[in-house]
């Protein structure tokens, strides 16, 4: 690979370029950015200049323990110099800059994990570069405009310095350099269809469109005239709620969270009395690729007043990671290490009192506009339901904004759930199920929509969790209809023409033939309340429902297995009165073969495999011989 290391600080006199190849991914990364057409080029500025604005953040705060790091350049800034003769355009930073080792992590050899999912979701979003930042690689999109790459980095406090430097075609070099100011110098080679890039009036467009809210100068050289700052350089935060437009808070909002669509909502205000800080988050319009991220980790940053400290600190619990922005203290020390501050008293409180906002703002949304809070819900209320068995403290204020699917239509409130109690209902009736197709279709529905009583559709996986937990909401119960006893007896029957089933002599004696045929594999057979079209349907009558069980087996050492269930069967169905007919008729060993088919297709019907699929062939075979014999 060419190393060409023109307008860089001479390597050659301080040892030979060392080559490393990329990491598999980044390398089907590079090929994306270097072989792919975007329609707004733009965003690789954008881009740039926001790592070297984090670079700038990371060094102020730790100079706040090592002051002696800014000696020599105490001024913290970001330059761009466009350099129309050598077609090339650099953007230089005096942050925290990168070891040699640092250089090889961060910009080849180690992929982050955003590296491959933004692979895939580039080519299905063909083209759409906006979303890069999103996934943590924003420094790639370099190669959209440039045939060649050259990153020169000195870390602070150091005095060793490093060229890295790539044509993006798989390898990459590295050699020392010398004489190399702090921080990180980015030489873009641009290629011919992207010298517009070199014009004042371009770059500068692109600095208001995407980064005038960087608090750090943001220069352009401008020939041989004094650089000249090009932004605004004052954190957006600070100002007057009044003043900041909607695109302003749509800029900052792709600035911290890489995501360059419009917020959900956005929650601006100053906090006053034993403590001072201000708070700007944003609630996303669509799902960050890291939601579902194991470790859970909250993505909003703290500063002390206006100085970056962390942006690991949890100022929010788990269940609102999705939630993005800053939170700047006025009153907090600056020399707070970050094990310091996850113990801190102070951070305790401010995140205490901001969750509890933030659950009223979502409140707050739920109730003035509907719509665009149904969006937020489907695409995260998977996640705030977390908080149903995680915040004991704040269950009433998350169930006050949950949303449910239910029998009866969509994103039904608890509240709305209660007011449409029927008659002597004591409960608030649920269904797990591990989709809503699965959902609707459940036989175990059938004795409520008979009685006009509303179910709630549980279809993530998070619901089996909470609903155990859960003690109720205004004095009712929660209530699983897979689980347990139907206490239906008490509800009036919408259509007085649906019969109620008893359990008749023919009926007992039908469930002792099928009890005797299905042995250990049942944990009981008994007549159904819940059913009024269906033969049969299976039930759990242990302290966990079916999809709750059925999730937990295939978690490795969980501990749990499927456990035999109770059938239940419709002694007013047609064919159970006929294989009641039977027994009376030629005894209980006559029905044997029909036990476990009605077994079979429980388990079918619940979206389970029968367990032993070949008696279950041979048997529907015999079946249906006799049926056309």
């Amino acid at each position: 690979m060419a190393n060409d290391t023109t307008a860089t600080p001479d390597a050659a006199a301080h040892g030979a370029p060392r080559s490393h190849a990329f990491q598999a991914e980044v390398a089907k990364l590079l090929h994306l950015m270097v072989h792919s057409v975007y329609s707004d080029r733009d965003v690789f500025l954008r881009e740039l200049i926001s790592n070297a604005a984090d670079a700038l953040d990371k060094l102020r705060y730790e100079a706040i323990a090592q002051p002696e790091l800014l000696e020599g350049a105490p001024d913290l800034k970001i330059t761009i110099t466009p350099d129309k003769a050598a077609k090339t355009l650099t953007i230089a930073d005096s942050g925290i800059g990168m070891s040699e080792t640092e250089l090889v992590e961060n910009l080849g050899t180690i992929a982050k994990s955003g590296t491959q999912a933004f692979v895939e979701k580039a080519k299905a979003a063909q083209g759409d570069i906006h979303l890069i930042g999103q996934f943590g690689i924003g420094f790639y999109s370099g190669f959209i405009v440039a045939s060649k790459v050259d990153v020169i980095s000195r870390r602070a406090g150091s005095q060793e310095a490093h060229l890295w430097s790539s044509d993006g075609s798989g390898s990459f070099t590295i050699a020392p350099v010398a004489d190399a100011p702090r921080g990180t110098t980015i030489v873009l080679y641009l290629k011919d269809d992207s010298l517009e890039f070199l014009e004042d009036w371009k770059i500068e467009t692109v600095v208001r469109t995407y980064s005038d809210h960087i608090a750090h100068p943001i220069m352009l050289v401008d020939g041989e005239e004094a650089p000249r700052q090009i932004n605004t350089a004052n954190a957006i935060w600070t100002r007057p709620k009044t003043e900041i437009t909607a695109d302003q808070h749509k800029e900052f909002f792709g600035h911290i969270s890489g995501s360059y669509s419009d917020p959900a909502i956005t929650l601006h205000y100053r906090a006053e009395g034993r403590h001072e800080y201000t708070v700007l988050l944003y609630v996303p319009g669509e799902k960050p690729f890291d939601l579902y991220d194991p470790e859970r980790r909250g993505r909003q940053k703290l500063y002390v007043k206006r100085v970056y400290i962390a942006d690991d600190v949890e100022l929010l619990p788990p269940y609102l990671r999705f939630v993005r922005g800053i939170i700047d203290s006025e009153d907090m020390p600056l020399n707070l290490s970050r094990e310091m501050l996850q113990n801190n008293p102070q951070v305790a409180a401010i995140r205490k009192a901001v969750t509890n906002k933030v659950l009223s703002e979502l409140k707050k949304s739920a109730e003035s506009d509907e719509a665009n809070f149904r969006k937020v819900w489907e695409v995260f209320g998977p996640v705030i339901k977390e908080g149903l068995y995680e915040d004991m403290e704040r269950r009433d204020q998350i169930y006050d904004i949950a949303r449910f699917r239910s029998t009866k239509g969509e994103w039904v409130s608890l509240k709305d759930y209660i007011a449409g109690l029927k008659e002597n209902q004591t409960a608030i009736y649920y269904l797990t199920a591990e989709d809503a197709a699965k959902a609707k279709a459940s036989p175990q529905l059938e004795g409520y929509k008979a009685r006009d009583v509303e179910v709630l559709l549980l279809t993530d996986p998070v619901d089996s969790f909470w609903v155990r937990t859960a003690l109720g909401f205004d004095g009712k119960p929660f209530k699983s209809v897979t689980q347990g006893a139907a206490d239906l007896d008490l509800i009036k029957l919408k259509d007085e023409a649906t019969p109620e089933t008893a359990d008749e002599p023919a009926t007992v004696t039908l469930i002792a033939a099928l009890k005797q045929a299905l042995g250990d594999k049942v944990k009981d057979v008994r007549n159904s309340k819940r059913l009024t079209e269906s033969a049969v349907c299976i039930v759990n009558d242990n302290d966990m429902d079916r999809t709750l069980e059925k999730l937990l087996s295939r978690q490795k050492d969980s501990g749990v297995s499927i456990s035999a269930p109770i059938l239940e069967i419709n002694a007013g169905h047609a064919m159970i009165q006929a294989l009641a007919r039977q027994v009376q008729s030629k005894g209980a060993a006559s029905v044997e073969d029909a036990a476990q088919l009605l077994l079979d297709q429980a388990f079918i019907i619940e979206g389970e495999q029968v367990p032993d699929p070949s008696n279950f062939a041979r048997r529907m075979a015999d079946v249906m011989a006799k049926a056309f014999s």
